[in-house]
């Protein structure tokens, strides 16, 4: 504990935002690090309890709170107090890979259950962790760590999201040789294309991609594994182990009369991709080509999702924007049924509705709402959407008769959420699904199990399965920390035994 009256002296101040004003004319990154006095502070608030529920990573009345990677916030925290970055670094990559990517997007259930927010704020653990990492970079710290000995067993990893890549580093570190396969143009999977950039910027991605490159990692962009461009049979040949971290992007739907016939209807990813893509090759001022400039845009879902489609339709100059949630507004302040340390149920307001109040002057979420219908053009364009009130009854969503409102649209985005991996890999390798549509295997375990055909009973023990294509869609904290276990059990696979934590 570097200051034992830290908590007592210094209140909780986060990295500053660039004002909304400024922030939407482009798709750059908008949070201002504090100096580094200011967060050796913020350091010091970290009070090193007996009991530090930061790191729990522990199941409360069905949600997660606390780090599902068990970092060790106070060591790293205290080393941030004393200035010791290096010592910091060393505590921090000891449990999570990827702290870049985490400070950036991770929603800090770590923080969530945080001692000092019991009474008070809690520690800036969050913006601290992303401070130690870009710290690193800065002065040099991360450099390659390129393994002495090689094992001799080659390890595919299919997909190159965040367990994908988290696989490949455990790994690769361990000895073995990482091959990671990616159908897209870059590495990330949804960092990459399902996050925009003012979020999480695309450098950070390619800078990590260029560290794990110079330390063995061997990356294939535009191979889809499974179709064509290369079969399962030829993967399960040439490699000793196979991890399939393929994510879960089957988009979920709307069950909407004459929708799929219509025009200016996409899925929150395709809309996304549009926007990253635009960026990637026709620079910062770009606009994609799924463009809401000048539109009525309704958005379905009133997740992070659908809060980053908010952001980059105000970006690109939208007429309107209207989140549509089907729950109900959670309270501003956790109920007495919601006690700390549980995930608190309280009302966020995230950076994409911020600037919709600012640019439209009201918070653009309608609660207790799902689009009952649509209407187009005569040339099957959207031009509106009928809602409705909804309600739950024995835990089904029924609609609210007389409650429909017609809401001009010209941009209709679906952010509901995700069913569960795309079939086509899993079929290729011969893996089971189970009815949520995610990889069959044991309970907290990684191991594959077969359907026999086509995969020869020879090659089933050899597969794996890591991240969202296991567990379902779940945060980048939880793939990594999926990809890290994983790691430890191709690992004790390979070699009978694994040293991986």
């Amino acid at each position: 504990m570097g200051k034992v009256t830290g908590f007592l002296d210094y209140a909780r101040e986060e990295n500053k935002d660039v004002p909304v004003e400024e922030r939407i004319k482009n798709f750059k990154e908008f949070h201002i690090p504090l100096t580094e006095e200011e967060r050796r502070k913020q350091g010091a608030r970290c009070m090193n309890c007996g009991v530090p529920f930061c790191q729990s990573g522990m199941k409360l009345a069905g949600m997660f709170t606390g780090c599902p990677l068990h970092n060790l916030c106070p060591e790293w925290n205290d080393e941030v107090y004393n200035g010791h970055v290096a010592h910091a670094l060393s505590r921090l990559l000891k449990t999570n890979n990827f702290p870049e990517f985490t400070g950036r997007v991770c929603p800090a259930l770590c923080e969530k259950a945080c001692v000092e927010g019991l009474d008070d704020a809690p520690v800036t653990t969050h913006d601290n962790e992303l401070y130690i990492i870009e710290k690193a970079f800065q002065e040099g710290y991360m450099q390659p760590r390129i393994p002495e000995v090689r094992s001799g067993k080659r390890v595919a990893v299919v997909g190159a999201g965040p367990a994908g890549l988290a696989v490949a580093d455990q790994l690769n570190h361990r000895g073995h040789s990482v091959t990671v396969f990616e159908r897209s143009d870059e590495i990330g999977g949804l960092l990459m294309y399902g996050i925009p950039n003012m979020k999480l910027d695309k450098s950070v991605i390619r800078r990590r991609r260029a560290l794990m490159e110079a330390e063995g990692v061997v990356f294939r962009t535009g191979v889809d594994v499974g179709r064509e461009t290369l079969t399962a049979a030829a993967i399960l040949r040439d490699y000793d182990a196979v991890v399939l971290a393929c994510g879960a992007k089957q988009a979920r739907g709307l069950n909407v009369p004459s929708i799929e016939q219509a025009h200016g209807i996409h899925y929150a990813v395709d809309y996304l991709t549009s926007q990253t893509k635009a960026l990637h090759e026709q620079g910062e001022h770009a606009f994609g080509i799924i463009n809401a400039k000048g539109k009525h845009v309704v958005i379905v879902g009133g997740g992070d999702t659908g809060n980053d489609c908010c952001g980059t339709a105000i970006r690109q100059g939208a007429k309107s924007v209207t989140q549509i949630e089907m729950m109900p507004e959670p309270p501003v302040e956790r109920a007495a049924s919601n006690p700390w340390p549980e995930w608190p149920k309280v009302l966020k307001v995230d950076y994409g509705q911020q600037e919709a109040i600012r640019v439209f002057g009201h918070d653009p979420r309608v609660y207790e709402t799902t689009v009952k219908a649509i209407e187009t053009k005569k040339d099957g364009s959207i031009k509106a959407v009928i809602t409705s009130k909804v309600k739950f009854e024995n835990r089904q969503m029924v609609l609210v008769e007389g409650t429909e409102q017609k809401l001009p649209c010209d941009l209709l985005i679906i952010a509901a959420g995700f069913t569960g991996c795309e079939s086509y890999v899993a079929d290729a390798f011969g893996v089971a699904l189970t009815e949520r549509h995610v990889v069959k295997t044991e309970a907290e375990h990684y191991h594959t199990e077969s359907t026999v055909k086509p995969t020869a009973a020879a090659n089933a023990a050899k597969i794996f399965t890591a991240g969202d294509m296991h567990r379902g869609q779940s945060l980048v904290v939880w793939a990594i920390a999926e990809g890290r276990a994983c790691a430890s059990e191709v690992d004790a696979y390979l070699m009978g035994y694994s040293c991986l934590a």
